[in-house]
């Protein structure tokens, strides 16, 4: 088959700024429920989109793990590609794909680290082998082959027993947003793209103040 040829109208919903909420926040949540009620295959999936000293841009697929009026939270390796990028330019984007609902939500802002105390709440709530990973996984790095992490995991296994403490290159970002886009697909590509921007002349620091939003639609 041509990939050139594959088509799909979509019309499973619409979306006019009469039907979002005035809080960006309300409306990723009441979309994120939606998508977590549908059963879609891992829901939580979002690409994060950095960009490195040399100005190349990278993605790949991190997991949601907290959402509150602050922004969307994910936990990672500080010391991989992305970590390493997220250090020297803060800025970042997720985007949100979820192809049975036709929807897509994208968010833009600048990225912090959470603090130790959440860090350690989350790593010691994840299954064991999954935190002895995060010591035994050099993330981003050159290995010689699958053996060393097999050989790694076996060691801090042995060192830490039952009972391994977070890495202090592991932890939580959160992305803290000034800009939301949610788009639902629409047919013969005439798509519905509602974007959420900060409202400079309101911005009066209150996180939770939806006179902050500008509420706009844009061009499929």
């Amino acid at each position: 088959m041509n990939i050139a040829d594959l088509r799909k109208d979509y019309k499973v919903a619409s979306l006019a700024k009469s039907d979002v909420a005035a809080s960006p926040f309300d409306q990723f949540e009441k979309w994120l429920n939606e998508a977590l009620a549908a059963q879609l295959p891992e829901p939580n999936a979002m690409t994060l989109a950095t960009v490195g000293a040399d100005q190349r841009p990278s993605t790949r697929i991190v997991l949601i793990k907290e959402f509150d009026r602050r922004g969307p939270v994910w936990f990672t390796n500080y010391q991989s590609r992305k970590g390493r990028e997220l250090a020297r330019n803060k800025f970042a984007a997720l985007q949100f794909h979820w192809v049975e609902l036709e929807r897509v939500v994208r968010i833009e802002g600048l990225v912090e680290k959470i603090s130790d105390e959440d860090s350690d709440v989350y790593f010691n709530s994840r299954p064991l082998e999954s935190r002895i990973g995060a010591w035994a996984s050099p993330q981003s790095e050159v290995i010689s082959s699958r053996a060393v992490l097999v050989v790694r995991a076996a060691e801090y296994a042995t060192k830490f027993m039952l009972n391994p403490p977070r890495p202090a290159h592991w932890g939580g970002y959160r992305l803290v947003p000034d800009k939301f886009e949610f788009w639902q697909g629409r047919s013969s590509r005439l798509h519905d793209r509602i974007v959420y921007s900060i409202n400079s002349e309101n911005n009066d620091n209150a996180t939770k103040s939806v006179n902050r939003w500008t509420i706009e639609r844009l061009a499929p």
